[in-house]
């Protein structure tokens, strides 16, 4: 099965409960966290996570909007990012 990877990334004021409402939300379609790295800068919360969808039914596009909402709750920036888009974007 080829995997389908997923790059978020949560930037905002540090507050409680950001990863436990982010990986709750992945956790609640089988979505897998492969890589997690997070860091508070300035008061500021910086997360970037790494998940396999390939065992979700959600979409990409539906996984967005969840998160978008989730950020807007929170006063978060959240996006997602399929895994061939980050690397476009990012080469060299």
């Amino acid at each position: 099965m080829t995997r389908v990877l997923v790059f978020i990334t949560v930037i905002g004021k540090d507050q409680k409960g950001i990863i436990a409402r982010i990986s709750n939300a992945v956790f609640a379609h089988n979505i897998n966290i492969e890589d997690l790295n997070q860091k508070i800068m300035a008061g500021y919360f910086v997360m970037t996570m790494l998940a396999d969808m390939s065992d979700s039914k959600i979409t990409i596009g539906d996984l967005k909007k969840e998160l978008s909402d989730i950020g807007k709750q929170m006063d978060l920036s959240i996006q997602a990012q399929h895994e061939n888009i980050f690397k476009a974007m990012h080469r060299v």
